[in-house]
């Protein structure tokens, strides 16, 4: 719908941003754009003069209700290409996008603000991870039976995020945990890898997870564990807290 123009947010990045494939820099920029096309976190958009790769046309177009007709093309470096990588707007009605290239972050090998790599995907600028030392009584069940046990937890704040608690180890039910080969990647805490937890003759998948190497802005929750809210009973200094309603549901 037109009316949806109005709704994508442009902001310039302060930050230095590059974009890498077979370890040659795709895209360079001190003007990178964060585009929102989505409320959760912004997109990159380079100005195609900060662009070093070569950009092929793909021949496939592609149709945005907010800015659209949108060209792909092949990146082209010297040692790979990756198929239909790029996208433009040269007549875009919003005018700001026109001069502006989006290369797919999965078909890059590495992305960079300044000297530090960014995973998942770009990191929001009005997103804030708050990690606070606490003395508040935490118990979390399952099945009615008590899992962990802890009056040391750290909270930690994200944005938009119901609040997570995250414990000592030696507070968890460490007999119910088994190892899991799942691991996740956040862009603002880093690699989480996980434990299933089975309590009677049921077993939960992936219900707990650590970060065993946080990234440095969320330090203070390595070597903890944490449950998701919403699918556990969690009794805050005593009162049962409502399961909040996340895509974690």
């Amino acid at each position: 719908m037109e009316q949806q123009r109005g709704l994508v947010r442009v902001e310039v990045s302060p930050k230095r941003v590059r974009a890498f494939l077979a370890g040659e820099v795709v895209a360079d920029s001190r003007a990178t754009r964060l585009v929102w096309e989505k409320p959760q976190y912004p997109t990159f958009y380079f100005p195609l003069a900060d662009v070093r790769a070569e950009l092929v046309p793909a021949g496939v177009t592609e149709r945005s209700p907010s800015r659209g007709d949108g060209q792909r093309f092949d990146v082209k470096v010297a040692r790979a290409t990756a198929p239909a990588a790029a996208l433009r707007y040269p007549d875009s009605p919003l005018e700001n996008l026109r001069d502006l290239v989006r290369l797919d972050w999965a078909a890059m090998d590495e992305w960079m603000e300044e000297d530090e790599p960014v995973i998942v995907h770009p990191r929001d600028p009005y997103t804030r991870v708050d990690v606070l030392a606490s003395s508040r009584h935490v118990r979390i069940e399952i099945d009615g039976v008590t899992v962990a046990d802890s009056h040391q937890p750290r909270i930690l704040f994200e944005t938009n995020l119901p609040p997570r608690y995250y414990l000592p180890l030696t507070d968890l039910q460490l007999d119910l945990l088994t190892s899991s080969a799942t691991q996740t990647q956040c862009p603002y805490k880093g690699t989480a890898t996980y434990w299933d937890l089975t309590v009677g003759e049921r077993t939960y998948a992936d219900a707990v997870w650590t970060y065993r190497s946080p990234l440095p802005e969320s330090q203070k929750i390595i070597g903890l564990a944490c449950f998701y809210n919403e699918k556990v009973d969690l009794y805050l200094d005593g009162e049962l807290q409502e399961r909040p309603r996340t895509h974690f549901s």
